[in-house]
């Protein structure tokens, strides 16, 4: 199976531990970004995955180049050109305090490319599976519509699809993403979401769910994974859902439904170590299923029990193995020694 991915990767800078950003005077540098901690993920468990941006022809863009290659992941198809190597600065959230992210990626490369530079015929040549998410889109109305443009393509040459939702309040307003994400979801094959985003972008929540709160309805999620079917061509919807105890502590699972029933997993409480990219890895652990022949329940119980162990890893990419997802969600998860 060959897998590509699409979307912008940047320099996550992080003051050590729980260090808030007014009191550093240096930052951790590791690479971010939703469709590279994908490709990346999906490297890890053995898949064929390609990855295209575009990133300055320079010695940090270059950095991104080879901290993306060295995990595995194709980067032959990365467009080189620009200015600019998009960032954002991350201060980790502890008990009651939340993270937050500082984005400073304008005028980065990708978001001022042209769609011409990217030949999407040959990018998909050969290829099964294509996912991107609702950040890249964002960028720009140039970048939205090379988002479609590869859409077309990829249904063109019979390449599923996969999107996640990922709204971003700092990137676009709700209009301007709802008018986007109507027309790439035409086509899209499996929809991915957290507890907010389908109302987010297309206004559609769930009953019986207070997500301020952490107490969230599996079954009110299935409600909106119907309608999200009934708006949309998708062929499975799957929802993950957070219950923020502290920023420490969430209770963590997942729901994945098609035209016919709904698959609940395994909720897990997790002592968390770095959240960020937690979806991301739920999306590759999701696609890997997928595309291995896993059965719906199998599936989703895979993808939460890898996006679960996300949690415990610093840094956006989730370094697991399959083995070690697969004994989590067949039970092992006591965190003892492995000698």
């Amino acid at each position: 199976m060959k897998i590509i991915t699409f979307g912008e990767v940047m320099l996550r800078l992080a003051p050590a531990g729980y260090g808030r950003i007014v009191q550093t005077d240096s930052f951790n540098v590791t690479l971010a970004g939703a469709e590279a901690n994908v490709a990346v993920d999906l490297a890890n468990m053995g898949m064929d995955t390609v990855y295209v941006t575009k990133l300055p022809e320079n010695e940090v863009g270059q950095l991104v180049v080879n901290g993306i290659r060295k995990y595995g992941v194709d980067t032959s198809m990365i467009v080189r050109g620009g200015e600019r190597t998009g960032t954002f600065y991350l201060e980790k959230g502890a008990s009651q305090r939340g993270s937050k992210v500082i984005y400073d990626r304008k005028y980065s490369a990708i978001a001022m490319a042209d769609g011409s530079e990217f030949d999407w015929e040959r990018i998909f040549s050969g290829a099964d599976w294509f996912h991107l998410s609702g950040i890249t889109p964002a960028l720009g109305e140039n970048v939205a519509q090379i988002c479609i443009d590869a859409c077309k393509e990829a249904k063109k040459q019979g390449v599923k699809i996969s999107c996640d939702l990922n709204y971003r309040k700092n990137l676009w307003d709700r209009d301007t993403c709802n008018r986007v994400m109507k027309e790439i979801c035409k086509y899209v094959d499996v929809c991915i979401a957290n507890e907010e985003d389908a109302y987010d972008v297309f206004g559609v929540s769930a009953d019986d769910s207070d997500i301020e709160g952490g107490v969230l309805s599996a079954e009110g999620y299935k409600k909106v994974a119907d309608r999200l079917m009934d708006m949309f061509p998708f062929e499975k919807v799957a929802i993950t859902l957070r219950e923020s105890i502290s920023a420490s502590v969430n209770n963590w699972s997942a729901v994945l439904c098609d035209k016919d029933a709904m698959y609940s997993s395994r909720k897990y409480t997790i002592n968390i170590v770095d959240r960020v990219g937690g979806g991301d890895s739920f999306a590759a652990g999701l696609i890997y299923s997928l595309t291995n022949g896993y059965d719906n329940q199998k599936a989703i119980e895979f993808a939460t029990a890898a996006s679960c162990l996300k949690h415990t890893i610093e840094g956006d990419f989730n370094l697991i193995s399959v083995k070690e997802a697969e004994d989590l969600m067949n039970g092992s998860g006591n965190g003892r020694v492995k000698r």
